[in-house]
């Protein structure tokens, strides 16, 4: 961290999250939380019986990350895909409470708004079970989304694409991103969920796990030297400008294009900043969340990546899907 960026400049950087303006397009879960005790098995069938105690609702999926950049202070948009459900309105009532354009909610009839349920005893996951759709959104709701986006081509410094592989993040969706921001300053960032990247050719920085990275290039769960001839690989195949590839409890490594023509790749490894791990679920959220917000308030790559490690750092030590303020960013730093 210290080599990368100092304390003064990290300070400046947060200092302009409000006035920094990052839209989210992806794909709206809600996940549903059911915690309780197991006690007893069930007479009906050999399996357990939960007495429930406690059942919340949060955002999920890039509704997260939404979450993660209004957490930050910063002026965050948001468009997907929600059903004709409670889900949805519920989506709404939290976007309409963080003062938040819901706008961008684009409502797909015979589509239910993804939900995930999550049944928690004794703080081990029990079962999960789905709601959701996994077919490509119709080109005329792709149409609205971009029209959406049209609409505030000129309030944004970066564009996060959150693909979670629900069928919102399309062709023709990411070629009408990338179409709108031509010859502009907005920095497209993306979040992966498929093997084949080329999906997203052009984006500025795409940021998978170590896990996705490596199907991409066919290592199963690359670590140490493997991440760093995964990452030049998928560079040096694919054009972005940087890939970000978020490492779980070591960390993250950050490759960059240098020289006149790109030729030169280069690796800066940020190691984890969190005293303790607790859970690293939705950390990857919060990692896109904060770099985009840091490129719309002008930050280098390098600079992006270790204001975002330090803010990661602080959502591992959570349990649950959580998320990092803004206090809390600059307290550590």
């Amino acid at each position: 961290m210290k080599k990368v960026i100092d304390r003064k400049r990290a300070q400046e950087i947060i200092n302009r999250f409000p006035e920094a303006g990052v839209l989210v397009v992806g794909d709206v879960m809600v996940d549903h939380f059911i915690r309780g005790k197991v006690s007893r098995v069930s007479p009906e069938a050999p399996v357990p019986v939960v007495d429930v105690h406690a059942d919340h609702l949060l955002l999920g999926g890039c509704a997260n990350v939404i979450n993660n950049i209004y957490a930050m202070g910063g002026k965050v948009y948001g468009t997907g895909i929600v059903g004709e459900d409670d889900m949805a309105r519920r989506v709404r009532e939290e976007f309409l409470q963080r003062r938040i354009d819901p706008s961008g909610l684009i409502v797909e009839a015979g589509r239910p708004t993804t939900l995930k349920t999550r049944i928690i005893a004794h703080g081990q996951q029990v079962v999960r079970f789905d709601r959701e759709s996994r077919h490509f959104a119709a080109p005329e709701i792709i149409g609205k989304i971009l029209a959406y986006i049209r609409t505030l081509r000129g309030e944004l410094g970066a564009i996060v694409v959150s693909d979670y592989s629900k069928g919102v993040v399309t062709e023709e969706l990411m070629a009408g991103i990338l179409e709108l921001v031509s010859g502009s300053n907005i920095v497209v960032c993306v979040d992966p969920k498929r093997s084949d990247l080329s999906l997203y050719q052009g984006a500025d920085i795409i940021t998978p796990n170590h896990h996705e990275a490596g199907k991409a290039v066919g290592f199963d769960a690359p670590t140490g030297g493997d991440i760093i001839k995964v990452g030049e690989t998928l560079l040096s195949r694919y054009d972005f400008k940087s890939l970000l590839i978020t490492r779980g409890e070591e960390g993250m490594s950050l490759f960059e294009r240098n020289g006149l023509k790109g030729s030169e790749i280069v690796h800066t490894f940020f190691p984890t900043e969190a005293k303790e791990v607790f859970d690293v679920t939705g950390a990857g959220d919060t990692v896109i969340g904060v770099f985009a917000l840091c490129m719309a308030s002008g930050a280098s790559f390098k600079e992006a990546a270790a204001i975002s490690n330090s803010a990661a750092g602080i959502v591992v030590g959570k349990v649950g899907t959580a998320t990092a303020t803004r206090q809390e960013l600059k307290k550590i730093l």
